[in-house]
């Protein structure tokens, strides 16, 4: 299948966001990612995930949430990578410019969100024509009362020996009036970096994406 790919920059209030844009012939939809803590758009495992959704017809907005300047902070500080409102509001203006892209009229938008980035999806998500979240290994505890808010349905997909975050994930679960479900990869941690377990994410969150979309 056929890729277009091109660099974009984003507006995110005063700042603005680098990002990869990538449509698949005859698309469907779009995902766009929320990496985690200390990632950025290059992140392996986003990336992976991302050619996988790509493969299934669906488009994806690999992006920064941090400017250059403010990684460079965040290195020696790690100030930025826990601002969830911060992330969330960057998310969520991402959304708000996909959907305003022609290439993007008409489509379904979803949010693949990783670690930190799953909170900042979550709230996102619920300002935004957001249609479904998928959450990897997320921390969607720090979304806080904004789980009340959450109105498109929600998977979480959790490692079975990460179970400090499974039980975390349980918690949010019961928190989120939307439909909402989670996945436990057997054998998996929090990185998912076991033999398989990261195509098992993949076919997770493209089968959600795909009803959803």
């Amino acid at each position: 299948m056929r890729t277009e790919e091109r660099r974009v920059e984003i507006p995110a209030g005063k700042v603005v966001l680098e990002g990869v844009l990538a449509f698949p012939e005859a698309t469907h939809g779009i995902v766009l990612f929320a990496h985690g803590s200390g990632s950025s758009r290059f992140s392996p495992r986003n990336v992976f995930v991302a050619q996988r959704v790509q493969s299934a017809g669906l488009g994806t907005l690999l992006m920064d949430l941090l400017t250059a300047k403010e990684e460079h902070v965040d290195r020696e500080t790690t100030e930025f990578r826990f601002d969830i409102p911060l992330l969330a509001g960057r998310v969520a203006d991402a959304v708000m410019w996909a959907a305003a892209q022609p290439q993007c009229a008409g489509l379904s938008i979803g949010i693949f969100g990783a670690s930190t980035g799953a909170a900042a999806a979550l709230i996102a998500s619920a300002s935004t024509p957001t249609r479904a979240v998928v959450s990897r290994g997320g921390r969607p505890d720090l979304a806080g009362r904004a789980l009340a808010d959450v109105h498109c349905p929600v998977l979480l997909i959790v490692g079975g020996n990460d179970p400090a975050v499974l039980a975390l994930n349980r918690e949010a679960l019961d928190r989120i009036p939307a439909e909402s479900s989670i996945e436990v990869v057997d054998g998996a941690t929090h990185l998912f970096e076991e033999p398989g377990a990261l195509e098992r994410v993949a076919d997770l969150a493209i089968d959600w994406f795909v009803n959803h979309l």
